[in-house]
């Protein structure tokens, strides 16, 4: 019976009510935490950053699990960062690239023929077999008049 007296009294302390205010902060405190780390998840990611904070404001735990499942999977800095390398890599690749006159498809300079439309690119030499500009009349190579 001390024991179940000991028990009724510690729930009835002030230190008890105490602890229920702390547990009560923290999760208030949470709860704020997790609609503020939402509205600037969703403004980082380019989403509706008021709407999620409202959802979380209202279904704390639901609402961040449903927007963590529904977010974009890429920053806004990220997207417009890869867009630029994109970008970059296929003007990179523009500028060095040989393309047929005829097909406009990239070629590699010694290619003779374009494996896509056949149109004669360039011409091999008679004794080394380099391939030669169509308008040349020595090779480079070998010094062989063509």
């Amino acid at each position: 019976m001390d024991a179940i007296n000991n028990i009724v009294n510690f729930f009835s302390s002030p230190f008890f009510r105490f602890l229920l205010v702390l547990i009560r902060v923290f999760f208030v405190v949470l709860w704020v935490s997790i609609v503020f780390w939402t509205y600037r998840d969703a403004k980082n990611r380019g989403t509706m950053a008021v709407y999620w904070s409202i959802v979380t404001l209202v279904f704390p735990l639901l609402g961040l699990l449903i927007y963590l499942v529904v977010r974009p999977p890429e920053l806004l800095e990220e997207t417009k960062e890869r867009d630029l390398e994109i970008k970059a890599k296929e003007s990179s690749l523009a500028r060095s690239g040989v393309v047929c006159p005829a097909c406009m498809k990239p070629v590699e300079s010694e290619f003779l023929i374009c494996p896509y439309c056949l149109k004669k690119l360039k011409k091999a030499c008679s004794e080394c077999e380099h391939a030669l500009r169509l308008n040349w009349t020595i090779c480079p190579y070998c010094q062989t008049s063509q």
